[in-house]
């Protein structure tokens, strides 16, 4: 059976990451990024205060919206973020704790992505358990890249992290990628701080719409 996450995903083919130096109100940008298409939201470590912008999205935003946590570097921050309310887990690679995320995600109910780039770190991902394989930086490899991992991978639910945009989100999806990470082509850390709601849901609505 696979996670409520990847069920998602599958459908939604999108999530999108936020790199902010702040978010001042998570809530409405969680909501212009659904008003757009993307309601699949990893707001991450990096930006300070994560835990309480977590905890503010999954008080105030609604069910539709779902929020993770990425940039997840120790069981502690992971516990951190699930019980701030992340209902998903990311890391940007494999991290020495990483059997521990998947453990504390997995006892939350929460689904695991790992960050990978080899094979062999692709195969060390799905046998700690991870829900899916995050391949990070996806520009570095390119779509073809993902068709050449579905013949030894055929079953993993790969994502691709880093440099995906309206030109290319498309190519990852019919190479084999389950859904595609948007980034600052959706969320520019501009628009966060200025609170150009309507922007990032231009922007979110132009990228889901190259993904048909």
């Amino acid at each position: 059976m696979t996670s409520p996450l990847i069920d998602t995903l599958r459908a939604d083919r999108s999530l999108v990451v936020v790199r902010a130096s702040r978010i001042e109100d998570p809530v409405a940008l969680c909501h212009a990024l659904a008003a757009g298409g993307i309601r699949t939201v990893e707001l991450t470590y990096t930006t300070p205060g994560l835990t309480d912008l977590l905890a503010d999205v999954s008080a105030r935003a609604g069910s539709d919206i779902v929020v993770g946590a990425g940039t997840v570097l120790s069981a502690d921050q992971a516990r951190a973020a699930l019980a701030a309310g992340a209902r998903f887990l990311v890391t940007p690679g494999l991290p020495a704790e990483a059997a521990e995320i998947v453990a504390e995600g997995h006892a939350a109910g929460a689904a695991v992505v790992l960050g990978a780039l080899t094979p062999t770190e692709v195969l060390a991902a799905t046998q700690l358990g991870a829900d899916a394989v995050k391949i990070f930086p996806a520009r570095a490899v390119g779509p073809r890249y993902f068709s050449d991992l579905r013949g030894p991978f055929p079953e993993v639910a790969l994502i691709p992290s880093g440099g995906v945009d309206e030109d290319n989100a498309a190519e990852f999806l019919r190479a084999g990628a389950i859904a595609v990470t948007a980034g600052t082509s959706v969320v520019q850390p501009a628009d966060v701080d200025e609170a150009r709601w309507e922007q990032i849901t231009t922007n979110a609505a132009r990228f889901s719409a190259a993904l048909r």
